[in-house]
């Protein structure tokens, strides 16, 4: 079975196929994907659809990032953090079963925020995790080879594939549901933050999260729309600098260490499904994960290892 793409969706359908006993090889023009690196990256199901599907695919994720919380070469920890908003709207119904759930008081929140609570979840430092992904598959005997695939009909592929090329879809899967939202962190040094913070700012292109990982911090970000370059852009680097130290001083005066940029693949429903193909070869679709990619990645990998089965 062939794979394609090396994005935390990818690597991790990959793992739970050939840890489940498929013969596997994965098929990557980057490794890792840019997008999944360029990932702050916390658990948080996040404006993706179809509801009930991203609600069990978020439910299986976070089973499996508490368990890979406990071995330090993961990049995976738990952390307490706080979702604040400045407008009078509760949260969601999801988080407030999660653990470590409680509403904040005025006293809690920045100047110029009216409602927030705070929560336990997985943060992931992304350089890590995909390397710790890498680093699983080749234990499990996967071969991961550069190239572009360009025809999903390719015999070389074999009978059945696996497609979780991200924003590739497009022109692969001749899927014209698929768009690029854009976005951008900074890396910082982390003056000392240990729990994270995240803005609900709604349909706004402009974000506001801070995620420490150690010595450092992402800071975000941004969410534009049909945007697909990866050119970092000073103004915006900026801008997210300020948003970040108006909530949390400490970063008025830190070292700015990088940027990551990547494209989020969005479209209208996350896609998770068996095309049948001419020859009776089939096509797993894993893609369009919008901002939620990490969030759904290993429960939607089950799916996929599901519909692999069905195939025979």
């Amino acid at each position: 079975m062939t794979v394609i793409g090396a994005g935390v969706s990818g690597l991790t359908t990959a793992i739970v196929l050939a840890e489940g006993g498929t013969p596997v090889r994965v098929i990557t023009e980057d490794l890792p994907g840019r997008t999944s690196l360029a990932a702050g990256a916390m658990w948080w199901p996040h404006l993706a659809q179809p509801k009930d599907e991203v609600a069990e695919w978020s439910r299986r994720s976070l089973v499996d990032f508490h368990a890979l919380a406990g071995d330090p070469r993961t990049g995976v920890r738990i952390t307490s953090g706080i979702e604040a908003s400045r407008h009078s709207e509760g949260p969601p119904e999801w988080a407030t079963t999660l653990p470590g759930f409680r509403i904040c008081s005025p006293g809690d929140l920045p100047a110029g925020f009216t409602t927030g609570y705070r929560i336990t979840v997985p943060l992931i430092d992304m350089p890590v995790y995909l390397a710790y992904l890498q680093e699983r598959l080749l234990t499990a005997g996967v071969t991961i080879t550069r190239g572009k695939v360009t025809d999903l009909d390719d015999p070389e592929l074999g009978p059945v594939v696996v497609n979780c090329s991200g924003l590739g879809a497009r022109r692969l899967a001749q899927d014209r549901d698929l768009r690029p939202v854009r976005g951008q962190h900074v890396i910082v040094g982390n003056p000392g933050i240990t729990d994270f913070f995240s803005e609900d700012t709604g349909a706004s292109p402009d974000l506001l999260c801070i995620y420490p990982h150690g010595n450092t911090v992402v800071l975000g970000g941004t969410a534009i729309d049909g945007r697909a370059d990866l050119v970092p852009d000073p103004a915006a680097a900026e801008a997210i600098l300020s948003r970040c130290a108006a909530v949390e001083p400490r970063l008025a005066e830190v070292r700015v260490l990088g940027h990551r940029i990547g494209t989020r693949p969005t479209r209208t429903l996350v896609r998770v499904e068996a095309e049948r193909r001419t020859g009776d070869r089939a096509v797993l679709h894993n893609y369009g994960h919008s901002g939620s990619g990490v969030t759904l990645s290993w429960g939607c990998a089950y799916d996929i290892q599901r519909l692999c089965a069905a195939e025979g």
